[in-house]
């Protein structure tokens, strides 16, 4: 089931001056809310960095570059996502596979223990840089994905059509895997020929064939093999006859395929098929490994991007240096709304400005009284 996360922002009122424990008397009294109206979702602090802000100018140009940012990293997210699962599916995992982390711990404890990476991000860089750095790394995962992904679906699509070339029916497909080196006899007198019999005559082909020509092994067909529409015989005879015999087995609806044994063929063939099914579950199992490393760096940007925001909106809400409480929550579909009541009345009665509007993704809706942002998490 897909997660909703919700990051909030709120205004820290410190009357004394000491907004260290203005703070934490806001987040216990948030606790205290979520516990007493019996709300069953995670409760963590969201610690945004002092970045640098800029000026208003610049902070409102940066609004669509956010939301941009934010739905396409959340796009990115998601596609490989599916493309976990997909590859779990295909590996015989069924819908659970290997455990989805983010540096290594599961989503809910990295949103717990959240730090920005100053060393990718330095935090004295402008914000259109630091967005600007976290695309051009997406961009560039996604095209690495790309190719993998692509190596990996001409590798399939190959197995694919062989398994095809196999599965169609006996009058054109390759009959070398299905013909043992005991099922032909080849002599300097004798042939073995293959017979592709309509099943529903197949009580008339061993009823006839060994009439067909008078030089025919008695007893000497046997049934190979059968697919949804036609048997495959084999019958021995007389090399001399083999003309006559074609000709009589076609006027009684019966065809002689033309097929010479040749051993090295038939292995070649069956080494062909296991190298390439080896090839393609090592590209599948790399592709994997790939998709689980690059969805922590993902998720990883797509927090700092949150961070970015709720730091931009912060102080287009509530002017320059804010001091606020930031948290993340992950309320029901039926608690959110009493989730989204509790963040109002801890707001208080501070104004924020109007530069800024947003609803929950920053997309102009719903407008509430706190810094909002929100994060699904498939």
């Amino acid at each position: 089931m897909p997660t909703k996360y919700l990051i909030a922002a709120l205004p820290v009122q410190s009357a004394g001056g000491d907004v260290a424990a203005a703070e934490n008397s806001l987040w216990r009294s948030l606790e205290d809310s979520i516990s007493q109206h019996s709300i069953d979702t995670p409760l963590y602090r969201f610690t945004v960095p002092a970045l640098k802000g800029g000026t208003l100018d610049s902070l409102l140009a940066l609004s669509d570059d956010l939301i941009r940012s934010n739905l396409f990293i959340e796009g990115a997210s998601h596609r490989i996502r599916r493309q976990i699962e997909d590859l779990e599916r295909n590996g015989g995992a069924g819908e659970g596979g290997a455990l989805i982390t983010v540096d290594g711990v599961p989503v809910d404890s990295y949103l717990s223990r959240f730090v920005w990476d100053e060393g990718k991000y330095p935090t004295k860089s402008p914000l259109k840089d630091i967005i600007a750095s976290i695309l051009s790394r997406i961009s560039k995962i996604e095209d690495e994905i790309k190719v993998q992904a692509a190596k990996y679906n001409s590798c399939k699509n190959h197995l694919r059509t062989v398994y095809r070339k196999q599965s169609v029916s006996l009058v054109v497909r390759d009959l070398s895997n299905l013909v043992k080196p005991e099922d032909i006899i080849t002599s300097e007198h004798l042939a073995t020929l293959l017979a592709i019999v309509p099943k529903c005559s197949q009580k008339d082909w061993l009823s006839c064939y060994e009439s067909l020509d008078t030089f025919v092994v008695p007893r000497s067909s046997t049934r190979l093999y059968e697919d949804d529409e036609y048997a495959l015989y084999t019958v021995t005879l007389f090399a001399k006859v083999v003309g006559n015999f074609k000709a009589h087995a076609q006027e009684r609806g019966f065809l002689i395929r033309d097929f010479v044994y040749s051993p090295e063929a038939q292995g070649s063939e069956k080494d062909d098929l296991e190298k390439l099914l080896q090839d393609e579950e090592a590209m599948r199992t790399s592709l994997l490994q790939l998709l689980y490393a690059r969805y922590s760096e993902v998720f990883s940007s797509w927090m700092h991007i949150c961070a970015v925001f709720v730091f931009a909106e912060s102080i287009l809400r509530y002017g320059l240096s804010p001091s606020i409480l930031c948290v993340v929550l992950a309320p029901s579909t039926q608690s959110e709304k009493k989730v989204r009541n509790i963040l109002e009345e801890h707001c208080g009665n501070v104004n924020s400005n109007d530069f800024w509007k947003s609803d929950d993704d920053g997309l102009g809706g719903e407008i509430h009284p706190y810094v909002s942002s929100t994060m699904n998490v498939v």
